[in-house]
């Protein structure tokens, strides 16, 4: 992280993280954790197409699946990601 680029902005009802990458790392940030205490952390994925079939490969076949009902899963395609919406393509 850049710590000079980083920031907290506090509303009534809202916190807003802002956080930047080091110049030396590359690529999507996958996850994150979160939490008051280090040894309670929860930990949330970002959106991104990895995560999205992740998700919903478990959801939708669980670990009990043949692997004929995995071959037949959807492809899903994450098209655009904003604070109003995330917009997904099913095939």
């Amino acid at each position: 992280l850049v710590s000079p680029e980083t920031g907290v902005s506090v509303s009534a009802h809202n916190v807003v993280v802002e956080l930047a990458k080091a110049p030396g790392s590359t690529g999507p940030w996958e996850k994150f954790s979160f939490g008051l205490d280090p040894s309670a952390l929860q930990e949330r994925l970002f959106v991104t197409e990895e995560n999205v079939d992740g998700f919903l490969g478990t959801a939708l076949c669980p670990s009990s699946c043949s692997q004929s009902a995995l071959e037949s899963q959807p492809l899903i395609e994450v098209l655009d990601v904003s604070e109003e919406r995330i917009q997904i393509r099913v095939e």
